[in-house]
Formats: C-alpha cells, sequence, structure tokens
C-alpha cells in the first residue's frame, strides 16, 4: 500500500529515507555523495512521484520504492 509522504512526520521521513539510502549501499561514482546529500536526492524523487513510501501489510514494514523498482518487481511477478 503507497503511503502519502507529506502524512509522514518530518523526523519519521527523515529517518526512513536515511535508513533507504544506508541499505541501497555504497555509491560508486565519480564523487563521494554526502547522506545528507543522498537524502536531499531521495526528497526530490518523492516529491516528483518518482519513488513511493510503500507499508506491507504483510511484513509490517514501511520502505521507499523507486519507480523502477516497482515496475521491475510487476514484471517479476508475471
Amino acid at each position: 500500500m503507497i503511503v502519502p509522504w507529506q502524512d509522514i512526520s518530518p523526523d519519521a521521513l527523515e529517518n526512513l529515507i536515511e535508513q533507504f539510502v544506508l541499505r541501497e549501499g555504497t555509491d560508486y561514482g565519480e564523487h563521494e555523495v554526502s547522506l545528507s546529500e543522498k537524502v536531499a536526492q531521495v526528497k526530490t524523487l518523492l516529491a516528483r512521484g518518482e519513488a513511493h513510501v510503500v507499508y506491507s501489510e504483510l511484513h509490517e514494514t514501511v520502505n521507499i520504492q523507486t519507480r523502477q523498482s516497482m515496475t521491475q518487481a510487476t514484471h517479476d511477478a508475471l
């Protein structure tokens, strides 16, 4: 179930985004990107609708998924 990110308290959203960024692993790009920059990038994705906060009733977890990962999961399920 998609949860509107605007309905999440600022502190909870910040923590959720930080956990998402840290779980995504190491950035192997040319330039090191700070945690705060990555958090800002994810906030931008949420604001643009390119990522969503998703609650799993089955696992009772909340996560952030990009539109691309949601599309891939749908294709994998077929």
